[in-house]
């Protein structure tokens, strides 16, 4: 009985450590987009060209919005002085058209994704999103991440910054 009583006590113990674990992995939805990204080091990159565009306060309003958010990796992908190309008060225009790019109105959960659908970014063209192998792709960048909640919207981290058609 008391060996019994042992082992209830230990599960009691890790079942009640998982679901604290799991509870403060919510901690996300109580941040916006934007706050979840400038907590995320790999996402410093898109925060940079987030603010140089100008796009905070949109973001950070009540969307919903479902953001593909590329890595620093991803940007460092790009050929050589794009990034500083587009962080150019000139090229504003372009970084902004290349941001609202990975920006989706309302929240797309991984769930809701089929293979070959059409989404209208921000922007005003569409991705399109496969799915193989259980993984899923926006246009030629893979979801390395998905189902990120925030309180205004959904964010799936991509591993390549994908470009609207010119």
């Amino acid at each position: 009985m008391k060996k019994i009583f042992s082992i209830a006590m230990l599960v009691t113990f890790f079942v009640t450590s998982a679901f604290t674990a799991n509870k403060n992995s919510t901690i996300y939805a109580e941040n916006d987009i934007v706050d979840l990204a400038v907590q995320t080091d790999f996402l410093s990159t898109l925060v940079a060209a987030v603010q140089a565009g100008e796009l905070v306060d949109v973001l950070k309003g009540d969307g919903p919005f479902t953001v593909f958010a590329p890595t620093n990796e991803a940007f460092a992908n790009l050929p050589a002085g794009t990034v500083e190309e587009l962080l150019k008060p000139e090229n504003k225009s372009k970084l902004v058209a290349v941001l609202t790019y990975h920006v989706v109105p309302g929240k797309v959960y991984s769930n809701d994704l089929k293979d070959g659908m059409k989404a209208k970014t921000a922007q005003g063209a569409e991705v399109t999103i496969s799915l193989k192998g259980g993984k899923a792709m926006v246009n030629n960048a893979n979801v390395t991440t998905a189902d990120i909640e925030a309180s205004n919207g959904v964010v799936h981290v991509i591993d390549t910054v994908i470009l609207p058609p010119m």
